[in-house]
């Protein structure tokens, strides 16, 4: 029987896509792991890979088709035993009259109940694909624990990087194509109301998935986080002659240390030794972190995202910095994994390479703290009781006060600051 591809859910919040790019076409073998599709998601463009081998009998959903819902039948693919030619004609029996019966036995739930009890009928034997297997092993996921969302309810990659990253989207994809399509849209449709230009010239630039993810987290943030912000000036020298000393001596490896390399290891001890800022809400919970994964703000193409350094406090500068290099470009490329951009317990947002002296940054939930990073600039400063000229640079702190104290937070701002003017304190 020819299996049908789906719309997967590459990321735990995707409940629909937009197929930017068929990379098969109709006749095209496939095997398990090539890359089919580039579908971009409410995160970034990812590629799809096939689960099975086969011949592409039919694509059902052309390239920049939007809005695709998780579940969508997007392709066929016949197996090696099967006609390859068979499966057309069925996609075409809708039309005449005469052929009724079959519309009625294609739409049965044929292909979607069997993914559930997929598993129990294989015994113990988990169903995945190679990839999968071998990713699952390269996280440390029990595919026992993982409810696959592929053909028939074979895991596939994004299941595996759905499981490492916290996410569930098996149930997800398996309700919301059925249950939730039809109401989505009526939902969402009034809530764009029409914005009158005044007769002013302009011109319209439709907003992809990632940008009108911005949008939709951001407003949410604004409005239903109750932030308080916190700001301090750091003295800059000291840390901008040790990381001078640093790449020097860094050289023969090739590694070149920024200054905001330096800070994110200064916020990621900052929230070890104030662990009460290493914190989430969650609704009727507070979740304190055990380690400080720094997410980082990186402009990209398709809008701001932010990878992740994990467990940032533990690394030495060198690492960070050569970890960061590699994510920012995989960033500005449209290539970051789901793990490598999703979670993240505190976010930094840097705007000093473009003169900015002092900024307010918004809150990435579920996360409880976002720090602002101004440029570093020569002002009067006062050292040692007189009055003199620093490099100074403005940070501030937002904080989730449903989470974080005023308290907690300047205590953190302290810290934060102490590292920094002290930055002995991060190589240690």
């Amino acid at each position: 029987m020819p299996i049908a591809i789906k719309m997967p859910a590459l990321s735990p919040t995707m409940e629909e896509g937009t197929l930017a790019k068929w990379l098969v076409k109709v006749g095209d073998q496939v095997r398990s792991g090539d890359i089919m599709a580039e579908i971009e998601t409410d995160k970034a463009t990812m590629e799809f890979e096939a689960v099975d081998e086969g011949t592409i009998v039919s694509i059902d959903v052309s390239e920049g088709s939007e809005g695709v819902k998780v579940g969508t039948v997007i392709a066929m693919i016949a197996g090696e035993d099967e006609d390859a030619n068979a499966p057309a004609p069925k996609a075409a029996t809708p039309a005449p009259a005469a052929t009724a019966p079959a519309p009625k036995a294609a739409p049965a739930p044929t292909t979607a109940t069997p993914a559930p009890e997929a598993k129990a009928a294989e015994g113990d034997r988990v169903v995945a694909s190679p990839l999968a297997k071998r990713l699952a092993e390269q996280l440390g996921v029990d595919l026992a624990n993982v409810q696959g969302t592929g053909p028939n309810g074979r895991i596939v990659k994004a299941d595996i990087e759905a499981a490492a990253s916290g996410g569930k989207p098996a149930p997800a994809a398996a309700s919301a194509p059925a249950a939730s399509a039809p109401s989505a849209k009526p939902v969402e449709k009034p809530a764009a109301a029409p914005v009158p230009d005044f007769g002013i010239p302009f011109e319209a630039q439709k907003l992809n998935n990632v940008r009108k993810t911005i949008a939709r987290r951001l407003t949410e943030a604004k409005q239903t986080i109750p932030h308080i912000y916190l700001t301090v000036d750091i003295q800059l020298d000291a840390l901008l002659k040790l990381r001078g000393q640093l790449n020097k001596a860094l050289e023969a490896q090739g590694v070149k240390l920024s200054v905001n390399d330096l800070i994110i290891k200064a916020l990621a001890k900052a929230l070890v030794q104030v662990p009460k800022c290493n914190v989430s809400f969650a609704g009727d919970e507070l979740r304190s972190f055990t380690r400080a994964d720094i997410s980082v703000a990186v402009a990209a193409p398709s809008g701001l995202i932010t990878p992740i350094i994990v467990d940032a406090g533990s690394k030495s500068i060198s690492a960070i910095a050569t970890e960061m290099k590699a994510l920012a470009n995989k960033a500005r490329e449209g290539k970051l994994q789901p793990h490598e951009f999703q979670g993240g317990t505190a976010s930094l947002s840097n705007l000093g390479m473009f003169g900015i002296k002092n900024f307010d940054a918004v809150i990435n939930p579920p996360q409880g703290m976002i720090m602002a990073v101004g440029a570093g600039e020569q002002r009067p400063y006062v050292i040692d009781g007189a009055l003199g000229i620093a490099t100074v640079m403005s940070a501030t702190g937002s904080f989730d006060h449903r989470a974080i104290d005023g308290a907690d937070g300047a205590e953190l701002m302290q810290a934060f600051k102490a590292l920094i003017e002290n930055p002995l304190g991060l190589v240690a």
